[in-house]
């Protein structure tokens, strides 16, 4: 189907709904790299007029890609919900965003529509969106999950500590987990990228983990963030593992390229229920996703990046997961050039998930070679909290020595739970005061001049 609109005595015709959404993009490097982007901004402004007129009822009738060649479509497709689309069947995309905003669109409300709405709607949406309409409706949005501990409340901000070591040296790594405890990090996942697969040593990173958590009664869960057929195996072997990993994008053919299908993942997680380790729900996978993916792998059909991003969501929630983190400056410039396009990205990602129902974190990163610093990360980072992020990640002085980019130190959790009076998760919460770390009637972390006597033993032992 054409799509024609007339701005500033020019005509623009876009020959499909993919091409429109792609010139709709706010500006990208990866779009540019696939050739698919506005070819400037008066074009792009065209797209988004022309984007904002177009009835939600053709996204159904429309795919992206086609409903015969990627399962990823089919997913979206059959388990769209007709009835709890109904109440918005009848808008644009531009009547949409002017819902969004209304005082009609309450918390309730929007989580109603969650299976009625499919991702390329929403992604549409979003293209027509400031950044601050992106923070508000988020802001709407709440995802709660549980396994030993809630997260997504609002008024709570959660923190993944990330301790990677270069070597995965046992003693590196505990040292790094110590020191994030005692900045209050560590609710929403203990969470380690591990240097190497094998599967004895993932073995040993996962009985470490097991044992702080056990030892120290700490409610929070672990994860080791190594492929999921090594998690599978790990698993039928009895082996702890509390939460399965995944990177997931959003076609059947970059998720080929990831070495995984929607069946792997159905397998991966039975697989984790069936331990049961979890004692207050059982959302029992996490997965990272990141725009550009697709185009990295060759996978992309000519969509932008941005929808492509929101179909990796429809995955995600197949799985009920307990976390979905949006990695958004990894995967490099080639694809978010600079801080600019690093932030709008990680406040698009963060709206779609939510409006989609995925309990969305961010790790607010930048690789060494972006056009971008520390100062972009505090603004996303302040942004994101404000819009009522589910979760960042904590990595000791924002600098990952093993994977080797930028991201958020265990003292940024601090500065923005102090900034926005957020706290962690209440279980979480009620352990830090229980060892003087935390004073929850002020939200005031405190240093004990000697360290716990329980704590010393995690770096003796």
């Amino acid at each position: 189907m054409l799509y024609q609109i007339n701005v500033a005595n020019q005509h623009y015709i876009f020959n499909d709904l993919k091409t429109l959404l792609a010139k709709a993009t706010p500006e990208r490097s990866g779009d540019q790299l696939a050739g698919i982007a506005a070819v400037d901004a008066t074009e792009r402004v065209a797209a988004q007029m022309c984007l904002a007129n177009v009835p939600l009822q053709q996204f159904l009738h429309e795919a992206v890609i086609p409903y015969e060649e990627d399962e990823i479509t089919r997913l979206i497709m059959d388990e769209h919900d007709a009835e709890a689309f109904y109440p918005i069947s009848h808008f644009t995309v531009g009547d949409f965003r002017n819902w969004l905003l209304s005082a009609d669109a309450t918390t309730e409300k929007i989580t109603a529509l969650k299976m009625g709405m499919i991702p390329e709607m929403v992604a549409a949406v979003s293209k027509i969106m400031r950044n601050q309409d992106l923070i508000l409706v988020a802001k709407k949005c709440r995802v709660v999950t549980r396994f030993r501990n809630t997260l997504g409340l609002e008024g709570r901000l959660s923190t993944r500590l990330q301790p990677n070591h270069p070597t995965d040296d046992l003693m590196g790594i505990s040292a790094s987990i110590l020191d994030g405890l005692m900045y209050g990090n560590g609710d929403a996942v203990i969470g380690i990228n591990p240097a190497t697969d094998n599967l004895q040593t993932l073995t040993e990173l996962l009985k470490l983990l097991d044992h702080v958590i056990q030892e120290y009664e700490i409610p929070t869960q672990s994860c080791v963030l190594t492929h999921i057929t090594s998690g599978i195996q790990l698993a039928n072997k009895n082996v702890p593992i509390d939460l399965m990993f995944q990177s997931i994008a959003g076609t059947e053919k970059a998720n080929t390229g990831f070495g995984i299908n929607l069946e792997l993942l159905q397998e991966g997680y039975e697989a984790t229920l069936s331990l049961k380790r979890g004692t207050m729900g059982q959302n029992v996978m996490y997965f990272e996703t990141g725009q550009g993916s697709a185009l990295s792998s060759n996978g992309h059909h000519g969509v932008d990046q941005q929808t492509l991003e929101a179909r990796t969501y429809a995955v995600a929630r197949k799985f009920n997961p307990l976390l979905v983190n949006t990695v958004v400056g990894f995967i490099g410039p080639e694809y978010l050039y600079n801080g600019k396009q690093i932030i709008r990205a990680g406040l698009e990602d963060h709206f779609c998930g939510k409006l989609l129902g995925v309990p969305m974190g961010c790790d607010i990163c930048y690789t060494n070679h972006a056009d971008a610093d520390q100062d972009d990360m505090d603004v996303l980072l302040t942004l994101l909290a404000n819009a009522g992020l589910n979760f960042m990640m904590g990595i000791p002085g924002s600098d990952d020595v093993m994977l080797n980019y930028q991201t958020t130190s265990f003292h940024d959790a601090l500065y923005i739970r102090q900034l926005l009076g957020l706290k962690p998760a209440p279980e979480f919460g009620h352990w830090l005061e229980r060892q003087g770390i935390l004073a929850q009637h002020s939200n005031q972390l405190h240093w004990p001049t000697e360290l716990p006597k329980q704590f010393s033993r995690l770096i003796l032992s």
